[in-house]
């Protein structure tokens, strides 16, 4: 990890740039803190940092406020990062589909299997980096992001103690079955109107989950829409399982 460069924000949040290898990230730490802090990995759509930053950059401050280390990492083939030509292919079928209104699972496998396939070593790897830091220490909370992603790590990586998923994109059927192998305490956030979520699919999904600790946040509105108050569940929920 090498950090390519630092400001000090107006709230006392210590804001970093860093580079994993190709992978982009961004760090966030309180700018004071007389021991290691917990961290909380934020993850972004599959937008681009740049176009996301806002939106990041607010939740990381809440994060920072309660003490957590919070940070960021660019999706694969998303921002300034190397496009995948069966990505971009997937992602034209998927438009065409929803125009016709029938997405076909075949078109969901290949647009999210890859890129979770992909994205999850990674974010394996910014852990190992983040976690070797002075300042950050377990345990450690994901939130946000592509759910089937946030759904694989949870299987997969033991670091992680707890995770606020957002019930936000397709998922694929092998996914579902992933779902079962998830145990750790879980917040799911579900936009109740989001026209470009299948919300049948989410209920699906949250009731695979083999957590015992488990709560679905179901709000009205679009995928935008998320209240406030929604924030601050998902900041108690953390506040349970990270200090």
């Amino acid at each position: 990890m090498q950090f390519t460069s630092e400001q000090r924000l107006d709230d006392g949040v210590l804001e970093r740039e860093f580079t994993l290898r190709e992978i982009p990230g961004i760090l966030w730490t309180p700018a004071s803190a007389s021991k290691p802090v917990p961290l909380i990995l934020v993850s972004p759509p599959p937008l681009g940092l740049r176009k996301a930053y806002p939106r990041l950059l607010a939740r990381a401050r809440h994060a920072v406020a309660d003490g957590y280390a919070a940070a960021t990492i660019e999706l694969p083939w998303s921002g300034d990062r190397p496009r995948s030509a069966a990505a971009e292919q997937a992602l034209t079928d998927l438009h065409r589909a929803l125009a016709s209104g029938a997405v076909d699972n075949e078109i969901i496998d290949r647009l999210i299997l890859p890129l979770v396939d992909k994205a999850v070593p990674e974010w394996r790897a910014t852990l190992d980096a983040l976690l070797a830091l002075p300042e950050i220490d377990g345990p450690v909370g994901y939130s946000g992001g592509v759910i089937s992603i946030g759904t694989r790590l949870a299987v997969v990586e033991p670091r992680i103690s707890a995770a606020v998923l957002f019930a936000g994109s397709f998922v694929p059927r092998a996914i579902l079955e992933e779902a079962r192998q998830v145990t750790i305490p879980l917040h799911v956030l579900l936009q109740w109107d989001d026209e470009g979520n299948d919300r049948q699919l989410a209920l699906d999904l949250f009731d695979a989950f083999g957590s015992k600790e488990k709560t679905l946040h179901a709000n009205m509105g679009g995928h935008t829409g998320v209240p406030q108050y929604a924030g601050e569940e998902a900041n108690r929920f953390f506040a349970r399982h990270l200090k």
